[in-house]
């Protein structure tokens, strides 16, 4: 598998009063082309942030050092515009609160038209019939229906997979999706978890997973990374971490949630195909 992301030493400060705070240090990773790394850890360890710096989020208050590499070109310094388009084109965006990410002023239909409109060169007419082909794609019901729609006439469920719909109808080499489920209810949880298998069972999109869910990336990742207080502390194997974790933090995390972590599990892989 080729490398799509390669996240090289990785750090990130903000600027408070003229002082520098670390807030991420030293980072690696990388994440292959079928492959799904999750980054796991607790509020305030520091996976967010590092997100943000990989799709160039932070603003003139945060310093970022080190490297970060798609497809082999470095994304740290590169001009804003330049990174608006690759983050609605090669990198998919999946972030957690999905009303958020929609304007309640405009119908599905209008918003996705507009995101279709910006990174392809399909007709007016053939952008309608892609939107509701994606909201088929992702097991909606009555996509026309849909389409008229405003955001808060849908379910936080519902919503995370229009998200993840347009996420695909670009066909990045590279989703990131930033605690997708935090803001949904279990049973959409565990329908979003379904297509976020589905997408990674074609094996042409890389992955790279944030959440503080063990239960989400026990499902998920080949890969994991953990960080506590801006640091990684462990990264291997997904089985090796979650039953052989060789960090003390590691295993006190792993051991508050296993219980929960394997009734998801079993919950994504067994439950009803039906959406929520």
């Amino acid at each position: 598998m080729n490398t799509v992301l390669d996240v090289r030493n990785l750090s990130v400060r903000f600027r408070s009063g003229g002082r520098l705070l670390s807030l991420v240090k030293d980072v690696s990773f990388s994440v292959s082309r079928g492959g799904c790394l999750g980054i796991l850890g607790e509020s305030g360890s520091g996976k967010s942030m590092t997100c943000k710096a990989v799709l160039g989020l932070l603003d003139d208050n945060f310093q970022a050092e080190g490297g970060v590499f798609f497809e082999g070109r470095q994304l740290l310094g590169e001009n804003p515009e330049t990174l608006r388009r690759l983050r609605g084109g090669r990198i998919g965006v999946v972030l957690q609160n999905p009303m958020s990410c929609f304007d309640p002023l405009y119908r599905i239909g209008e918003q996705m038209a507009e995101t279709l409109g910006e990174h392809t060169s399909l007709g007016r007419r053939r952008i309608r019939e892609r939107s509701a082909e994606l909201l088929e794609l992702m097991r909606i019901r009555e996509p026309g229906e849909v389409l008229r729609k405003y955001p808060h006439q849908l379910s936080g469920g519902m919503l995370q997979r229009v998200m993840i719909g347009l996420a695909l109808a670009l066909r990045p080499s590279l989703i990131i999706a930033d605690e997708p489920t935090t803001a949904i209810d279990s049973i959409s949880r565990h329908s979003v978890m379904r297509e976020f298998l589905r997408i990674k069972r074609t094996g042409e999109t890389a992955i790279l997973f944030i959440s503080h869910d063990l239960g989400v990336l026990s499902c998920i990742a080949d890969q994991v990374l953990v960080m506590r207080l801006g640091e990684a502390v462990e990264s291997g194997p997904a089985g090796r971490i979650f039953d052989n974790a060789r960090d003390a933090y590691t295993r006190r995390l792993i051991r508050r949630h296993k219980a929960v972590m394997s009734k998801f599990l079993a919950a994504v892989r067994q439950g009803p195909e039906a959406a929520a």
